[in-house]
């Protein structure tokens, strides 16, 4: 336990002022710390997953594939998206089969093409429930460090008795509510990295369904689509 102390110290000693903070912010700040780096790192790593799928490539190729398959050349719509991983060309090409399969009645190919939609979406909203709970849970964390730093500083206060500094309390108090501001400076970007990727899923989502709607109606045997409850 000494050498810890004298090791936290010492790095207290060493550490610029931002770093002293932490310092002084006690335990709590430090899971506070904690779940910023993780939220930088479940923002960024979502939004390479978003891009290996397409999100914001617009849909170009899945769009002119549709029209293809609408005006009736259904062997070049399929090509055109023939190696293509994004999540408009994955669901266009698994309806265009599944409609196209002579095995699958049109129920089945209804099927088949809403559990494919289930997985992209499961895809599409990956990693949001961790977003979600950190912007819930870091506020919570600052307002227990505040009031945990409070109790702290007001039994000194009632230690120190007729002898009890206002300065030291003041700086008690400040260090106390140095959690809270640091709690709502991590839930603020995990709240508004959760929103923007929420709506880019939900646009995704109706472009999808538009996709396979388009599709169903020019089936060889037309079905429809129930690409709604994918989101469900």
């Amino acid at each position: 336990m000494t050498y810890l102390a004298e090791l936290i110290q010492t790095l207290r000693d060493a550490a610029p002022e931002q770093l002293g903070l932490l310092f002084d912010g006690g335990p709590v700040i430090w899971l506070i710390a904690a779940l910023s780096i993780l939220t930088v790192a479940l923002v960024l790593w979502k939004a390479w997953r978003l891009a290996l799928i397409g999100a914001w490539s617009g849909g170009r190729r899945a769009e002119r594939a549709v029209a293809m398959w609408e005006s009736g050349d259904v062997e070049s719509a399929r090509r055109l998206l023939s190696g293509r991983r994004t999540c408009r060309a994955v669901l266009a090409r698994s309806a265009m089969d599944s409609f196209r399969d002579p095995h699958l009645s049109a129920e089945a190919a209804e099927q088949e093409t809403v559990r494919v939609a289930k997985r992209l979406m499961a895809r599409l909203r990956s990693g949001l429930r961790p977003l979600e709970l950190i912007a819930t849970i870091a506020p919570l964390l600052g307002l227990l460090g505040t009031v945990l730093g409070m109790i702290a500083a007001f039994q000194a206060l009632q230690e120190a008795g007729s002898r009890a500094d206002p300065a030291t309390l003041a700086g008690g108090i400040w260090e106390a509510l140095l959690t809270t501001a640091a709690g709502m400076a991590v839930a603020i970007p995990a709240s508004a990295a959760l929103t923007w990727f929420e709506a880019v899923a939900d646009r995704l989502r109706h472009e999808m369904e538009d996709l396979a709607t388009r599709l169903s109606i020019h089936a060889p045997t037309p079905v429809e689509t129930g690409l709604k409850h994918a989101a469900e």
